[in-house]
């Protein structure tokens, strides 16, 4: 990557870092003007893009972001390496490929100019397209070396797989869960806990495929791969989730769905024994139950903290999973906070908080601060989970995954 930056001369470095105010305050708007723009002249790539995320504006503000940490470490790329590793997990599981990105590039310097105008001189315009060309080369780089260790190891493959829905289980009222089967029969990837999968799902009555990423819900080395859906119903402000919806009232035992070989970089590390805390709220225990699994199976006498928060005892999932672990594991811990538990949570006691979790309760209930730390659930949720842990954490410590577009906890 260094070789690569040297390839700017330093007016053109200038040049672009001399913009960063202006994508901090135009950022979002170029970048949904982008995605218009990219969309009307290649509606084909509807195929690959997330279409709610789109909508909710999710899409544009993580791209925005991208585009100004870029801006700002033009001459140190080096310094933005994890976010690249972070998105090619994700564009090598969608099935990005090179040829992709002079379209992208494109659209976007016709975005910077339509919004910002005569304030986009050519000079700017031409700076900005010999910066992308170089951020482009460093993507494709590292997603290229992504897609050759997909279909090289053991069980890999890259683009789509066929796998049969071996089992369906109902896992809470909101959340179910898929076990899926090569249709092959063939060995397929192993994978670290924490990881995820794509499924592209073709439903009768839409124009363009969706595709969804599914954190991995058990531990690995089985010979399925199970994901734990939940169903996204209308609140008002969002629609129903399309995939989610389909996977849940259309497709079962025995269906057929396309899959990509797992992949992400939020992953459980097993290379020491250090105390782990998985803290999740909703549908993000999904990757936590996945660690969990593997702790008590690879390292049973490592010391966890299991925290979860659900709305109640009817949307908690896989409570008497984790209820039957820390019963056989007396190195780990459960801690349970439901933010509206029903009469039935509260005469069984089945929870420890009610409300959300928050700081003085997280602060009462961990005590140590050698250990690594895991998060997952909504963004608000992860605000209040972040702020505490940074007050006593080392930051390479804390470890955390966004479902869906990267956004700021910060």
């Amino acid at each position: 990557m260094t070789t690569s930056t040297t390839l700017l001369d330093r007016k053109t470095i200038e040049i672009i870092k001399s913009t960063v105010p202006v994508l901090a305050e135009h950022g979002e708007a170029i970048t949904k003007r982008f995605y218009e723009m990219m969309f009307k002249n290649h509606p084909e790539l509807l195929n690959i893009f997330n279409h709610a995320n789109q909508k909710q504006g999710k899409q544009p503000k993580a791209l925005a972001n991208t585009i100004y940490a870029a801006a700002q470490y033009i001459d140190n790329l080096e310094a933005i390496l994890p976010v690249v590793k972070q998105i090619a997990h994700k564009h090598r599981s969608l099935e990005i490929k090179a040829e992709h990105y002079p379209i992208v590039g494109e659209h976007l310097l016709l975005a910077i100019k339509d919004v910002l105008g005569d304030a986009a001189t050519d000079e700017i315009i031409d700076a900005w397209g010999r910066a992308y060309g170089i951020i482009a080369d460093v993507f494709i780089q590292v997603e290229r070396e992504m897609y050759q260790e997909s279909a090289t190891k053991q069980g890999g493959w890259n683009g789509f797989r066929e796998f049969t829905v071996a089992k369906k289980v109902k896992e809470s009222s909101v959340i179910t869960s898929f076990y899926l089967k090569a249709k092959d029969c063939g060995p397929i990837s192993n994978y670290q806990a924490g990881q995820y999968i794509s499924v592209r799902c073709k439903m009768n009555g839409e124009e363009y495929t969706h595709i969804r990423q599914y954190s991995l819900s058990d531990s690995p080395g089985k010979d399925y791969y199970r994901i734990s859906v939940k169903q996204e119903t209308s609140n008002g402000e969002t629609p129903d989730g399309i995939v989610s919806n389909y996977l849940h009232n259309n497709v079962n035992e025995g269906d057929v769905l396309e899959v990509t070989a797992p992949a992400g970089d939020f992953v459980l590390n097993q290379e020491n024994s250090d105390p782990v805390v998985l803290i999740s709220g909703g549908v993000g225990l999904t990757p936590m139950i996945s660690m969990l699994n593997t702790i008590v199976r690879d390292q049973p006498q490592r010391k966890v903290t299991f925290i979860h928060a659900a709305i109640n005892g009817e949307t908690h999932a896989m409570n008497e999973h984790v209820k039957n672990i820390v019963n056989k594991y007396e190195n780990v811990t459960s801690y349970i906070c439901y933010e509206k538990p029903t009469e039935d949570d509260r005469a069984e006691n089945r929870f420890h908080k009610e409300g959300f979790i928050d700081d003085a309760w997280l602060k009462s209930i961990l005590n140590n601060d050698n250990g690594e730390y895991y998060f997952c659930g909504p963004v608000p949720f992860m605000k209040v989970v972040n702020s505490t842990l940074k007050e006593f954490v080392p930051e390479e410590k804390i470890h955390f995954e966004f479902f869906g577009p990267a956004d700021q906890l910060n």
